[in-house]
């Protein structure tokens, strides 16, 4: 895939180059020629530019990139200018880095498709989400073993955990799963809202667009994901 990513700090460049690592071709943006240098020889492409200005950054390829991710996070004002351009130049997916509540709901307004908050999540979990299919989130325990939050395959669709058998069919477990609602924000946006649904059983009943939080090792949950 092919991703651009503004702001070449410690979680946007560590983002880069772990997007890179993994096979992606990456264009590292940032307005400081140090960080540029710095990641020259790492990922796979990096430009010193202004990203607030939307004449220059209307250069860029963004039209040919999958997924564009403005990581900004000392000057706030630069992020949320870079986010706007991006979105005006038609981004096919927008991500934004947000540092405080109000930050993030002009982020909403403004229509990114998701937020990052590296203070809580690290650039490894995001480069895992962002490459595998059907990761929502994942926390790796060691080099084998994760736990991941992924979205219901549409064949387990209205079947419950006994039904599936998971256990035996997957050699994963399933811990709980996640319930997706919206509701409205401060200035009536709609935001997600995750409602844990506490310790599945067999009992427990897929419904479609719920979130599944499954224990197993890496091999088997990436033959999971290809039924997704």
């Amino acid at each position: 895939m092919k991703y651009i990513i503004v702001g070449l700090g410690n979680f946007g460049g560590s983002l880069a180059e772990k997007l890179t690592q993994q096979g992606n071709e990456v264009i590292g943006i940032d307005s400081n020629m140090a960080k540029v240098d710095a990641y020259k020889s790492i990922i796979s492409h990096t430009i010193c530019i202004d990203s607030t200005d939307q004449f220059t950054m209307s250069g860029l390829p963004i039209k040919n990139t999958d997924v564009i991710i403005v990581a900004i996070g000392e000057d706030q004002g630069a992020n949320i200018m870079t986010t706007a351009v991006m979105k005006n130049l038609k981004a096919k997916i927008l991500i934004s880095r947000a540092i405080s509540p109000l930050h993030e709901t002009i982020l909403q307004a403004i229509g990114v498709d998701e937020i990052v908050h590296p203070e809580e999540e690290t650039a490894e979990r995001w480069a895992k989400k962002l490459c595998i299919k059907g990761v929502v989130d994942s926390f790796e325990l060691n080099g084998e073993y994760s736990i991941v939050e992924v979205t219901v395959p549409k064949i387990y669709v209205g079947k419950t955990l006994g039904e599936i058998n998971f256990r035996k069919n997957h050699d994963v477990i399933v811990l709980t799963t996640i319930t997706i609602t919206h509701e409205k924000n401060l200035i009536g946006l709609s935001n997600k809202v995750s409602q844990v649904k506490g310790v599945a059983s067999r009992a427990t009943l897929l419904n479609e667009g719920d979130i599944m939080v499954i224990y197993g090792s890496n091999k088997d949950i990436k033959k999971l994901l290809e039924f997704i």
